[in-house]
């Protein structure tokens, strides 16, 4: 009876103290999906997982890369877009692709009609996620308490401001607490075009190339490209960069010999041209703004 007592006694006192500590734990954090133009040569990568970590203790931190091209807005509005639908539904994004740090470009933080929140300038980064999302809520970022302190400098918004600010979010603080509310409708949106198909065929444009692999990354949605009629295995004409050339369109790179260039359908499902195990871009030298046109497939 005596070892009954005893053992319900230490039994009550380890789950008093395990519903202590199960209320000391800390709530747990957003994952933060972290993306610059900063490249990995330096220490400004460091420094901001630092203070991201400093604010939000243990905070998960994944790189979407660090490797955007600098300056270029557009190339990292489409790099945000493809990622995120990868990363949990109240995930917190923290880019900094900031041509314009300080200036009178604000800083904010928005919030996704799926839950995501985006933290970064207000400079056309979100205008994907914007256009196939939606943004439900947006702050400016004026709130000193969610900064680095009273030393901002003009230059490291990304140390400074966004991954700060990106971290209080991460800990589950109030975004509103950032600063004041911003109307929706009035953040800065690229004009980013998309291919148009009319009776001479489809016109389109080079928006980047794939990673180290040189395939030409193309504004032709997949949709837009079976509109001329083409099919697997069929030779299609094309006029490139002021040139003619006829490539077959395929599934995959193997479908054809090592060296020979192809038109298939990316993993994002855009149109787009390489050559098996080749650079397409450095063999033709033709990268990001060249223009291109594909007539109808022919009746015949």
């Amino acid at each position: 009876m005596r070892r009954s007592v005893a053992l319900s006694f230490v039994l009550t006192v380890l789950l008093s103290v395990f519903g202590v500590a199960q209320a000391q734990q800390p709530a747990p954090t957003h994952v933060i999906g972290f993306m610059t133009d900063f490249d990995v040569k330096d220490d400004a990568v460091g420094i901001c997982k630092a203070v991201m970590d400093g604010v939000a203790p243990g905070v998960r931190i994944l790189d979407i890369t660090h490797q955007s091209e600098p300056y270029n807005i557009a190339m990292g509005a489409r790099f945000l877009a493809g990622s995120a639908p990868y990363y949990p539904r109240d995930a917190v994004f923290v880019v900094v692709i900031d041509p314009g740090v300080g200036s009178t470009r604000k800083a904010i933080i928005a919030k996704s009609k799926l839950g995501q929140y985006f933290v970064l300038p207000d400079n056309g980064l979100l205008t994907l996620v914007q256009d196939r999302d939606g943004i439900a809520e947006a702050h400016e970022i004026t709130n000193p308490a969610w900064m680095i302190g009273s030393g901002i400098s003009s230059t490291f918004h990304g140390r400074d401001i966004f991954s700060p600010a990106g971290a209080h979010v991460a800990r589950g603080d109030d975004f509103a607490q950032a600063g004041p509310a911003l109307d929706v409708t009035r953040l800065v949106h690229l004009d980013l075009k998309t291919a148009t198909v009319d009776a001479a065929g489809l016109h389109a444009e080079v928006i980047g190339t794939d990673g180290p692999y040189g395939n030409l990354v193309l504004n032709v949605p997949a949709e837009a490209w079976f509109k001329l009629g083409y099919k697997l295995g069929d030779s299609v004409p094309i006029t490139l960069d002021g040139k003619s050339y006829s490539f077959p369109f395929f599934k995959t790179f193997s479908d054809v010999p090592v060296g020979s260039e192809l038109f298939y359908i990316d993993s994002r499902g855009r149109l787009s041209v390489g050559i098996n195990q080749r650079n397409f871009s450095v063999i033709y030298k033709v990268g990001r703004g060249a223009t291109l046109t594909i007539p109808h497939k022919s009746a015949n």
